[in-house]
């Protein structure tokens, strides 16, 4: 139920793949895909830097390939060699693109190409996406950008995209409340090829993990930057130059989430390979989640095995991890007692509501299921299959996939073709662990 008492005003398109998934125990080896996080960022900062940069195991996919296709825009050569990309980067020198840069689905690469586009010299730069992307809020980074020499104009004046860019980013002070980190790591991102120093104010800063992200890729490629404690405040001093990049891309903690969350549950058994605990993904604190619901986990140098073990509800702060908030909500249906997930009311400006998706979906399951401001509530449910939309939200097509293999009979899940944003592979990898399923084109 909806604590607003009314629909949720969520964004639909006509969906042309559907998922249907039957229940069956999901046990063995999934390969995880490299990170979309590590991934856009790779491409953005090679395409920045000088020379040669090799990107090897990059995630292929529909949002890391919005990056590919916006910095080759941008005058990056960027050919695709299977399991390597090779960038010959712009060191800053971006050229104006030859037409409008449609980032499709990636509000990543919306926001650090945004940034990008500020360091043209001469030119303006035309920016937009899917209707998605268009209605996700990147007001505040605008005038950030501006607030550092850029003219960044939202072209129908709400703060939302398509934006016309034109440079140049100086430099200077600017505050910045980042509902979405996203907003701070595009300007981390492209400020340190500013002519002068930048001066970062941040009194908001939700998913704090995505910055560390990206700082650790900037002392990685030698850039310096002064943060307080907190992250409440950045100094980034101009006039820096990148390192090129090689590196691996490291397994996507976002995307394991499903794989990871699916072994917890009943009958199963799921080791999720190719993940670093040691890496600086967020979304690894799903391991801790889980094992705070009762899950049996190991974890080794090359992956991560998850054992069912009886689950038992409890309170989850989310701010840090929105993307885990569809399948952490599943979980709470298999769960004993009551789970909670909270202080997250970003997860309302993804790809889609996920607060209020997952609860009109679930919903349709059975879920005993409430809407908060900023999370949900989840009793322990008994989950029947069902017709469910997938709101072209990977992570929500996922996260229904999943309940819908702990189910006997067919669950139905439309718009599967939303998971080509993180996840391509994804159906082929339930089936390797024992999954029925079966895609069906409309």
């Amino acid at each position: 139920m909806s604590l607003t008492g009314h629909q949720p005003n969520i964004i639909q398109k006509a969906s042309t793949m559907k998922l249907l998934v039957e229940g069956a125990p999901l046990r063995g080896t999934v390969e995880i895909p490299g990170s979309k996080s590590h991934s856009i960022r790779a491409v953005a900062i090679a395409s920045l830097a000088p020379g040669e940069s090799l990107i090897r195991q990059p995630l292929d996919s529909a949002d890391a390939r919005a990056a590919f296709r916006a910095y080759k825009a941008f005058g990056a050569t960027i050919e695709d060699e299977g399991d390597c990309w090779r960038v010959q980067g712009t060191g800053g020198n971006l050229k104006v693109p030859d037409g409008v840069i449609d980032v499709a689905n990636s509000g990543t690469t919306m926001r650090i190409a945004l940034g990008s586009a500020a360091l043209l010299k001469d030119g303006m730069t035309v920016l937009t996406g899917d209707k998605q992307v268009n209605a996700r809020p990147c007001g505040p980074l605008a005038q950030s950008l501006n607030d550092l020499g850029a003219t960044v104009r939202s072209t129908r004046g709400n703060g939302n995209p398509p934006f016309v860019v034109e440079g140049l980013l100086r430099g200077g002070k600017t505050s910045i409340e980042a509902v979405t980190s996203q907003y701070v790591s595009a300007i981390l991102v492209n400020a340190p090829l500013a002519e002068h120093d930048t001066h970062m104010v941040v009194p908001l800063l939700n998913e704090k993990p995505y910055v560390g992200i990206t700082l650790d890729w900037l002392e990685r490629q030698g850039i310096t930057i002064n943060a307080a404690d907190d992250w409440s405040e950045f100094h980034i001093p101009g006039g820096q130059t990148y390192a090129p990049v090689d590196r691996r891309i490291p397994g996507d903690f976002s995307s394991a989430t499903f794989f990871l969350a699916a072994g917890a549950l009943q009958d199963n058994e799921i080791y999720s390979s190719g993940l670093d605990m040691s890496d600086t993904q967020g979304d690894k604190a799903v391991v801790d989640y889980l094992r705070e619901m009762g899950a049996d986990i190991r974890i080794d140098e090359d992956g991560i095995n998850v054992r069912a073990d009886g689950l038992t509800g409890c309170e989850i702060d989310l701010n840090a991890t929105p993307d885990a908030l569809p399948m952490m909500a599943v979980m709470g249906c298999f769960a004993k007692g009551t789970t909670r997930l909270v202080n997250v009311p970003q997860a309302r400006l993804k790809e889609t509501d996920r607060i209020a998706v997952m609860c009109q979906e679930l919903t349709k399951m059975g879920a005993n299921i409430t809407e908060l401001p900023d999370g949900l509530v989840i009793e322990e449910s008994a989950l029947q299959p069902a017709v469910v939309e997938g709101h072209d939200d990977h992570r929500v097509v996922m996260s229904l996939a999943i309940a819908g293999a702990m189910l006997p009979g067919t669950t139905t899940i439309n718009g599967y073709e939303a998971v080509n944003i993180t996840f391509p592979d994804f159906s082929a990898a339930m089936q390797g662990l024992g999954g029925k399923t079966r895609i069906i084109e409309d």
